[in-house]
């Protein structure tokens, strides 16, 4: 087992995991697991910049974490940056304000990379046991991958909740124009991502990040967050819609009063559960299984087995 800090830093969070990982068994022992809303990809969609008060909330998080880091010891850290930093002009300045943080140089990764390491951390503990299809709906894009023991083809496109949100300011409730708005963008972006994937092939159904998990919450009639009952769910289509239908007609207000909604996604819920309701409809997916690893697990095993080899030809 190596012990390793992965960082996830999207468009809407950043996350940590701080773990002892084997990658031979895909064993994996969770030390500290925690995630900010810091909205990093404020208004890119728009100006094509890091906003300076986006950037100030995400370096404020990077600061909390290596503290936690320097307390656990973790022997190796890395730090992937993905859809709004991939997109910004200024993505240097970002780079800059981690390294001096952290001491590593973020990794602003592609999105099949991204697609690659959420593969690898939905699957890894199903021991392949299956063929699968992982959706990883993020804040500014979202991974479609399919595969059994490995990536066989994926592709990313930019229907993330955040990007959603920004580009349709979908109402209080949403009106039905806004809501036609959005879900013609998500199909144009399936259309796109049907290029390269076959969606519509048989297959299990993984769904990874925040929107999912915090549907399958609202689907399962949680009143508290729980990452066990979460993980590893299988949330039937009809619930999913019906979640959908109800964050629809919802107001912020209401939405703020559902309590496994972080407060940091009480504003885009309503797009990421239109996303995943489309792949539903676009894939014939009766159920969804969903999965707390994602993306951070991918990135902790890819770490870990890099730090073995390095061992092994020392």
């Amino acid at each position: 087992m190596t012990r390793v800090a992965a960082i996830d830093c999207g468009t809407n969070s950043i996350r940590l995991l701080i773990a002892d990982a084997d990658p031979a068994t895909g064993e994996i022992t969770d030390l500290d697991r925690r995630m900010t809303i810091v909205r990093l990809g404020q208004d890119v969609d728009r100006t094509g910049r890091l906003a300076p008060e986006a950037l100030e909330r995400t370096f404020a998080a990077c600061r909390a974490y290596a503290a936690v880091i320097k307390e656990l010891g973790a022997e190796r850290i890395r730090f992937v940056a993905t859809s709004a930093s991939r997109d910004a002009e200024n993505r240097d300045d970002f780079v800059r304000g981690v390294l001096d943080i952290l001491g590593v140089e973020p990794e602003v990764i592609s999105g099949d990379q991204e697609a690659a390491f959420s593969f690898t951390g939905a699957t890894k503990e199903l021991n392949g046991d299956g063929d699968y299809l992982v959706v990883d709906i993020g804040g500014g894009s979202t991974e479609f991958v399919v595969g059994s023991t490995s990536v066989e083809a994926a592709r990313s496109v930019d229907i993330g909740c955040v990007r959603m949100t920004e580009r349709h300011h979908p109402g209080d409730p949403a009106t039905p124009g806004q809501i036609d708005a959005i879900r013609a963008d998500i199909e144009a972006a399936l259309d796109l991502a049907e290029r390269s994937v076959p969606l519509r092939e048989p297959r299990t159904l993984v769904g990874l990040a925040g929107s999912v998990t915090t549907v399958a919450a609202i689907a399962l009639g949680l009143t508290q967050y729980d990452s066990a009952a979460i993980h590893h769910s299988r949330i039937p289509y009809e619930d999913v819609a019906a979640v959908t239908e109800r964050l629809l007609a919802s107001t912020h207000e209401e939405r703020t009063r559902i309590s496994v909604i972080h407060p940091g996604r009480v504003d885009v819920i309503v797009a990421g559960a239109l996303v995943l309701r489309a792949v539903m409809e676009r894939t014939g997916a009766r159920e969804v299984v969903v999965s707390e690893h994602d993306i951070l697990d991918g990135i902790a095993f890819a770490t870990a087995a890099e730090a073995e080899t390095e061992k092994r030809q020392s």
